[in-house]
């Protein structure tokens, strides 16, 4: 069953059970493309600006009570996640996301007419042009949604997860302080580390890379509304604006204000570009360390056996017993993804023509999938992974003691040329570097005994050379 409604363009089939109107019909046949839909951060933060501009339409006397009232209440369920249903559109449609701006006004249009003790698609009395998007533009309405719906995930989603994550590094960094491990560079053998170091840094990689979203997120806070069709805010009341933002800020939590320059909010996503690439940024930082992890966690026999990671699932259907490392290789895909979402924003970002970039419903969809990943995945791999990883004690010191780079702390003893001899020389008679150092006589035993000290080489100065003499 279907209804007929008319648009600037003529008349179109509605079925009759949908909440939507003409022009969502039109974009619904027009961009069966990839099935991808907005995420519902996306759809909550429209939402949400409707009801604000509802809210300050009838405060400033632009707008009937009744019908304010209405339809802020009908958008404030569209917020609350009770009709997604009813936002089937595709997120490859018109660039400027005019498609989905109509999609929220016609669903909002027709639940406030219900409620008021109208029908279904006729207009009548609240119009979802008139009224719904009173003062607004989809060039102005949907760049603002984009910067909300970021800054909601991140706040909402991604902040927390990375806090989690840093949390349980951090954790692990003070457990494994007292375990010393064969350090590597160029995934050779280097001098000692502490077990609890490398976590450490693992975790300050974590927290620097939320820090820095934190920084270039400051950005979305400007919201492009009161710029309406080109930025020069024609149709638009003065405080429109100020008073919406004034209002989203004290519902979010959110410092959100009008932006500074509206021909800048609408030309161009320089903002959500720059959170893209922090990120990305973000993406390659796990990738590291999901990467470390399977390094020292490889074997259990055949490689570095230095840390045991959590036995989760059965690794694989032909080799009985074998146990993968799959929340590492979640990570490392998740951060696959989101530097190609990253690349897909970089080109879109570069779609401003004139007053307007027609890239948006792409970025938005680009960059709030990226943060809901890393979100997804940094929590698991917090609670499922890191938190339960323990120390190969045993392992560590057996590598740490058998290394040839323990010479390094020769050097100020016996000088760089003599010390390269004498490791290479160990590495050919399979000897450790301190024992062939006793046997040419080049220290006393009183010498080696303070120099071969392995936890002094971990730590700031000279490690065990200031012992030497």
């Amino acid at each position: 069953m279907s209804r007929i409604e008319k648009d600037s363009m003529g008349s179109v089939e509605v079925p009759d059970d949908a909440w939507w109107g003409a022009q969502t019909q039109r974009a619904i046949q027009n961009f069966p493309i990839s099935g991808l839909r907005f995420p519902r951060r996306f759809i909550e933060a429209l939402a949400r600006l409707k009801r604000a501009a509802a809210r300050v339409n009838g405060d400033l006397g632009l707008l009937d009570a009744k019908l304010a009232a209405a339809t802020a209440e009908a958008a404030g369920e569209v917020a609350d996640g009770r009709w997604d249903a009813e936002f089937p559109l595709d997120v490859f449609q018109t660039g400027s996301g005019t498609s989905t701006n109509m999609n929220a006004n016609e669903v909002i249009a027709n639940l406030a007419n219900v409620k008021l003790g109208g029908e279904r698609g006729t207009k009548k009395p609240v119009h979802p042009n008139d009224h719904v998007n009173l003062g607004q533009s989809s060039n102005d309405m949907i760049p603002s949604a984009a910067h909300l719906s970021a800054l909601l995930a991140l706040h909402g989603e991604l902040f927390p997860a990375l806090d989690g994550l840093h949390a349980a590094l951090d954790t692990k960094a003070k457990e494994f302080d007292s375990i010393i491990k064969l350090g590597r560079t160029h995934l050779m053998d280097a001098v000692p580390v502490r077990l609890g170091q490398e976590f450490g840094g693992y975790a300050m990689q974590v927290r620097k890379g939320s820090e820095q979203i934190r920084r270039v997120s400051e950005p979305l806070r400007e919201l492009a509304l009161g710029g309406t069709a080109v930025g020069t805010g024609m149709n638009a009341h003065p405080e429109f604006a100020r008073r919406v933002c004034a209002l989203l800020a004290n519902e979010t939590g959110l410092h959100l204000r009008e932006a500074r320059d509206h021909f800048e909010a609408q030309g161009s996503r320089d903002d959500l570009l720059m959170v893209s690439g922090a990120l990305k940024g973000l993406a390659c930082g796990l990738m590291k360390i999901a990467n470390d992890l399977r390094w020292m966690g490889s074997g259990p026999l055949g490689g570095l056996g230095e840390i045991l990671l959590p036995d989760l699932q059965p690794g694989s259907s032909i080799m009985p017993g074998k146990v993968n490392p799959v929340l590492c290789e979640v990570v490392t895909q998740v951060a696959a993804q989101v530097i190609g979402n990253d690349a897909a924003v970089t080109i879109a970002a570069q779609g401003g023509a004139l007053e307007l970039n027609v890239f948006i419903p792409v970025m938005a969809h680009n960059v709030l999938q990226a943060v809901d990943l890393l979100a997804a995945s940094s929590l698991q791999f917090a609670k499922r992974c890191v938190s339960g990883i323990q120390a190969n004690a045993e392992r560590c010191e057996e590598l740490a003691h058998k290394s040839l780079s323990l010479v390094t702390i020769l050097n100020p003893v016996i000088g760089y040329d003599k010390a390269a001899e004498l490791a290479k020389e160990a590495y050919r008679r399979r000897m450790g570097v301190k024992q062939l150092a006793l046997e040419k006589k080049l220290i006393t035993p009183e010498q080696a005994e303070k120099l071969f000290q392995l936890r002094p080489m971990t730590e700031p100065g000279l490690g065990g050379a200031k012992a030497g003499g």
